[in-house]
């Protein structure tokens, strides 16, 4: 292959839009990459240089500046040749180095798996675009050009579909985040022909019958526009266009429909001088034909994310077919064909204004915020994937501040979005005007004013209903944080716990030489094992004294000796131990410490803790029924107790067993009685229903054992309700 060509066909195509380019550096470094490259060879049998010269010339075609050529022609030397940062930037100056080192892959990364790679590739991406976007349109024409040539791996259709799998989930939404739709089309139809390559051909069919079908009606429609605008005397250009087919593809799978039944299938762009006439041209087509309810959009007055503007309507135009319509400027329909490229895009020899107008690209600073979040490269990379490849709605702060969201994003993203802080002590919202459920889905156009509390912490139930990134990556590490915490704690007291039975005081440093043997990096890592479960608290005893004979053995020898415990037998087992129970006030519900379903202990239980590999310690109630399962494994019965002071959780719940007639007004005596002794129903199952009587469980918030027994005398009282009785463990 002619190297000389190549060359100056990239000069040539630079020169074309910047006639101030440095043709001398641009030559000499397509002769570093062919020097460095020199004997390898890409799968279709080119040398391989011809790559990074072709993807120079792609980001040519969006007029990039200098520096980004440059970056592109050199992106793959210091990872695939002995060329060093050093000698690019000796050769080719600092900012070039410095945008190629971070398109560079990692040369050491410590994941095996392919995913991994791939999350720690994309997180140093990210930290290096968010330094200069630049890197990430050199990115995306490396990537554009690969996708272009895959096809030559066909002995590979593993890494083909691994690969366009990687491009439409993070490549293409990142093409489409800077606005670059020109790239972002083609990676998806690219990745579209690898992924699902019968369903592309089936809409390519389609599309083809569909243009013999309707010959002359898209001239019909453009005529018919141009006409209307030069009535107007508005200067515009009219034209139409096929959606792409993985568009087409996507529509048909969000909507659940057959191709014959998507009606805009094509769209039409109208451009002209100025905003003014945008709407100019918006109200003569809105007089000429009646439009089609919610599919009006203003991204002129409210612009997306990454810059984009235009009008978009659909009405039902000519010959009674709904149609398509884009308005926009000449600047706005370039600013969509290049997004953030039009930044340092060269103008008559002048570079474009690229620092100060990126600052508008929110997103990636929220990318970064998660990048600070997740401290695991493949939670980031699913957080991020969460975060960009979705559909928006738009909502406004109660200044009037717009904020940008994912189709089916709650209150809680909302609170996020605005700042972290905002996000992590929300404790409710109100949606325009009238208070409103965290959990609440947001709509175009919601006002939403966010309350906080500074004793407000997050909540592990927030992530079912958030679905940003960044809300589920702030809300992931409070909850990590918060469980290592718990467990540590947990795992201390129970370490503490066999230390004390057996008549020793314990101290961290006794641990120090234990973290090979129990596979674990640090001291700490050995106690927060005890509180999950994965490790017993008596072996950590015996390994620290291993010739120790124990005097407390007796108390697991009943329980062994007991198939089913009982409370004479686990007092039998207290009075051997020397100390009290272990008291479980200030560990957090749901974290290290879980109330077993099965039997709902409460304040003024006797309880008994049964430690769970993985999950800490489950509370039962001492004569619940599941603790028949456990007899066998008496190392992980642990004897527990409430604790006193304020410490102690404030709100449990309790369940009870009915049985109702059935008749109008009993529900609502149920409930009444309830709330009258200050208990909350949060939950209600009718279990058998029959003429007369229903049988049915509640489940109640109150505060200890005596709170529920006296809501269950009250119901009792009540001739609605034939029989009542706390639900036993089963």
């Amino acid at each position: 292959m002619d190297n000389q060509k190549l060359k100056n066909d990239l000069i040539e195509k630079v020169q074309s839009y910047n006639s101030d380019v440095d043709i001398n550096l641009i030559g000499k470094s397509v002769d570093f990459a062919r020097k460095y490259h020199e004997g390898q060879i890409r799968k279709n049998g080119d040398p391989y240089y011809t790559h990074p010269i072709e993807v120079a010339s792609l980001l040519a075609d969006i007029r990039l500046d200098e520096a980004s050529i440059i970056t592109a022609v050199l992106h793959d030397t210091v990872e695939d040749t002995d060329a060093t940062l050093d000698d690019i930037e000796k050769q080719f100056g600092k900012e070039v180095a410095t945008l190629v080192d971070g398109v560079t892959k990692l040369n050491q990364i410590e994941s095996k798996t392919v995913e991994g790679k791939q999350a720690e590739n994309f997180r140093k991406l990210v930290l290096a675009m968010s330094e200069d976007i630049r890197v990430l349109l050199v990115k995306l024409g490396d990537r554009l050009h690969n996708m272009r040539t895959l096809h030559h791996f066909k002995d590979r259709v593993d890494k083909q579909r691994r690969i366009a799998r990687e491009t439409i989930e993070i490549y293409a939404p990142l093409a489409e985040r800077i606005g670059i739709h020109k790239i972002k089309e083609e990676l998806e139809d690219l990745s579209f022909s690898f992924l699902y390559p019968e369903a592309r051909e089936s809409i390519m069919k389609r599309l083809s019958f569909l243009r013999e079908e309707e010959t002359g009606l898209v001239d019909t429609i453009i005529k018919t526009l141009d006409k209307q605008a030069k009535e107007a005397k508005i200067n515009a250009k009219v034209s139409g266009r096929e959606k792409t087919r993985y568009s087409i593809w996507k529509k048909m799978q969000r909507k659940n429909v057959a191709f014959e039944q998507l009606s805009d299938i094509m769209a039409f762009r109208i451009i002209v001088d100025d905003i003014g006439e945008c709407y100019h041209m918006l109200g003569v087509i809105h007089s000429h034909y009646p439009t089609v309810p919610g599919r009006f959009k203003d991204y002129i007055s409210t612009p997306k994310s990454n810059g984009y503007k235009s009008i978009h309507t659909t009405v039902i135009g000519p010959e009674n077919q709904r149609v398509e319509i884009q308005i926009r400027t000449k600047e706005m329909h370039e600013e969509a064909d290049l997004g953030v490229a039009a930044h340092w895009a060269y103008k008559q020899g002048k570079p474009g204004n690229n620092k100060g107008d990126l600052k508008k690209f929110r997103w990636l600073r929220e990318l970064l915020e998660i990048l600070e979040q997740d401290s695991h490269a493949e939670d980031f990379l699913e957080n991020t994937k969460l975060e960009l490849f979705t559909e928006q709605v738009f909502c406004f702060t109660p200044k009037g501040d717009l904020i940008e969201l994912p189709a089916g994003a709650s209150c809680v993203d909302f609170a996020y979005a605005i700042h972290s802080d905002v996000g992590n002590k929300c404790v409710g919202a109100k949606i325009n005007g009238r208070i409103a459920p965290l959990s609440t889905k947001l709509n175009n156009g919601d006002q939403v004013s966010v309350q906080t509390s500074k004793n407000q912490s997050p909540s592990p139930t927030w992530e079912r209903f958030s679905v940003t990134g960044k809300a589920k990556s702030h809300i992931r590490r409070y909850i990590r944080q918060q469980q290592r915490d718990q467990y540590m704690e947990l795992g201390r007291a129970m370490v503490v716990k066999v230390f004390k039975q057996e008549g020793f005081d314990f101290a961290e440093k006794m641990l120090s030489g234990l973290t090979g043997k129990f596979k674990v990096d640090a001291i700490e890592d050995v106690i927060t094992g005890v509180g999950q479960g994965n490790i017993v608290a008596r072996d950590v005893f015996k390994a620290v004294f291993p010739d120790h004979k124990s005097d407390q053995q007796q108390s697991q020898d009943d329980f062994i000796n007991n198939k089913i415990p009982n409370v004479e037998q686990f007092n039998k087992a207290k009075k051997i131990n020397k100390n009290a129970p272990m008291p479980i006030k200030g560990l957090i519900p749901g974290m290290a410490v879980h109330f077993a379903r099965c039997c709902h202990p409460l304040p003024g239980d006797r309880i008994v803790g049964i430690v769970a590999t993985g999950r800490g310690v489950t509370v039962h109630t001492m004569d619940c029924d599941t603790l028949e399962n456990f007899a066998d494994t008496p190392e992980r019965w642990l004897d527990v107790s409430w604790g006193e002071g304020k410490d102690a959780p404030e709100t449990h719940v309790g369940r009870i067993n009915m049985t109702i007639s059935n008749e109008a007004g009993a529900l609502g005596t149920l409930s009444n009685i309830v709330t009258t002794n200050e208990g909350n129903i949060t939950n209600l199952k009718i279990t058998n229903r029959s003429l007369d009587f229903w049988d049915m469980y509640i489940d109640v918030y109150v505060e200890d054992v005596s709170h529920l027994a006296n809501i269950v005398a009250a119901l009792r009282a009540s001739p609605e309700i034939t029989d009542v009785e706390r639900a036993k463990g089963r």
